[in-house]
């Protein structure tokens, strides 16, 4: 055994190299990031929309990537040579289980239907979560993954970088201040889908494909319906999936329909109702692809009002191409200035038009607000604006829990619940039943849908609670 004075000696070199190692970047020098400021991140998920994710949470080397996880190998392969130290694993359970000590916060970039079981998985480690949009594929996920970042205190984010931006922020003033009077009606429209939505899919053709070498279908698969592989459906084309993606309500509606709901502070809806368009196959021959997400739907969502001089709140949502009447006496190029979509506020003194995020807001009519400014928004600006939307959620878990996000699960959370009411109302429309005569069929879910949010539950048509929580396939559960 070492004796005494050793003992001392080796005790008092371990503190002099654990000080050292931990010393604040302050005493190293301007620029300097010590090894205790970085945050270790763990991506699930590596191409697509994560090859943005990652890099902006990386931000250079200011923090670290240390586990990667992929179904597809073709995916992960840039950042499995940028990052060649990283384990890296194709199962999101074997990466929490080997590599989870090694990491603090995980960022999961998936399709919609495996974002609910990754996060809950990581938030029960205590890992702190990025999840892409919409948060998850139902309504009932959205819940539990909201309860569960507060029963485990961890710092999470959504990924609607547009919640970052300066225009959310300007627009919340102004609506809240009255600038436009009291809003009582909200447009949202998009473009997309720009995938193929309403069409026949493989699995309804019976088609099928070999499974490419680099592609754990079955990981990929996850939650769903076990189906044959067949490349329709990857790596970004699932979103007009109904097993996988949310359609283009779920991609864009966390984008535009965040803006109202954070400027009129909007709850749970009270009801809903819908249309969507139709596909015919033949002369009067209406084809139902229920697979697939509609080619466009028209959605509208009524909201009780906190305020006292509007009884109740309408949304509106357009996807595929329709869009919302133009405001009589309002120029069109004011309105419908962005190819990708855009949202208008309609109050008793005026109008509020932005595109995307909310982007470049302008009031209405121009000639009444000519001498009109929007105010300066009372929130403080995001560093980084959009971009620094990943940089923000990065610096909140160096925090720790508490610590503001622009989109949070309590924020994001609701807002899921309210986009993926528009899927429901979308499901239950498209529902059939053959008629007695046997020419053609009845739709029982083409009516306003009531919604109890507190419990979430549809109460007027039954069937469409289905579409609240789905049941998952290979094993896996919340």
């Amino acid at each position: 055994m070492p004796n005494p004075s050793r003992r001392k000696f080796l005790q008092s070199s371990a503190l002099t190299a654990a000080a050292f190692y931990i010393v604040p970047r302050h005493v190293l020098g301007k620029g300097y990031v010590a090894p205790s400021d970085k945050l270790n991140i763990a991506a699930v998920g590596c191409g697509g929309k994560a090859d943005f994710n990652i890099q902006q949470a990386y931000n250079n080397g200011s923090d670290n990537i240390v586990a990667l996880c992929d179904v597809d190998d073709r995916q992960s392969k840039k950042y499995r040579e940028k990052f060649p130290s990283a384990p890296y694993f194709q199962d999101y359970r074997e990466l929490l289980d080997k590599a989870g000590k090694t990491f603090d916060a995980v960022i999961v970039t998936t399709p919609d239907h495996m974002h609910a079981p990754i996060a809950m998985a990581a938030m029960q480690l205590g890992k702190h979560v990025y999840v892409e949009k919409p948060l998850t594929h139902d309504i009932y996920e959205a819940r539990m993954l909201t309860e569960a970042a507060r029963r485990f205190k961890v710092v999470t984010q959504m990924g609607n970088q547009g919640s970052s931006g300066d225009a959310t922020r300007i627009i919340e003033t102004a609506i809240q201040n009255k600038t436009i009077g009291h809003v009582h009606t909200v447009y949202c429209w998009t473009n997309r889908p720009v995938w193929p939505q309403g069409v026949r899919s493989p699995k309804d053709k019976g088609e099928s494909q070999p499974i490419p070498p680099e592609v754990n279908w079955p990981l990929w698969l996850g939650t769903a319906p076990a189906r044959e592989y067949h490349e329709a459906y990857m790596p970004f084309r699932w979103r007009g999936y109904w097993d996988f993606g949310t359609g283009a309500l779920g991609d864009m509606g966390c984008h535009f329909v965040d803006v109202p709901f954070r400027a009129l502070k909007l709850k749970y809806p009270t009801s809903v109702e819908c249309s969507v368009g139709s596909v015919y196959a033949d002369f009067f021959q209406e084809a139902f692809f229920d697979d697939v997400c509609p080619p466009s739907a028209a959605i509208h969502l009524t909201f009780p009002s906190e305020d006292r001089k509007v009884k109740e709140i309408k949304l509106s949502w357009f996807d595929g191409g329709i869009r919302p009447q133009l405001p009589e006496g309002i120029a069109y190029e004011d309105v419908f200035r962005s190819v990708d979509g855009g949202v208008l506020f309609i109050g008793t003194k005026g109008m509020l038009a932005g595109n995307l995020f909310g982007n470049d807001p302008i009031l209405l009519p121009r000639d009444k607000f000519e001498n009109k400014s929007l105010p300066t928004p009372e929130k403080p600006l995001v560093e980084g604006k959009t971009d620094g939307h990943q940089q923000q959620w990065v610096k909140a878990c160096k925090q720790g829990y508490g610590a503001y996000t622009s989109s949070s699960f309590d924020e994001a959370g609701p807002l899921t619940e309210t986009v993926l009411m528009g899927n429901l109302a979308t499901r239950s429309y498209m529902a059939r039943e053959p008629r007695a005569d046997g020419r053609g069929f009845t739709f029982p879910g083409r009516k306003k849908l009531f919604w109890d949010g507190e419990h979430m539950r549809i109460t007027n048509f039954d069937f469409a609670n289905q579409f609240v929580k789905r049941q998952y396939n290979g094993g896996y559960s919340l």
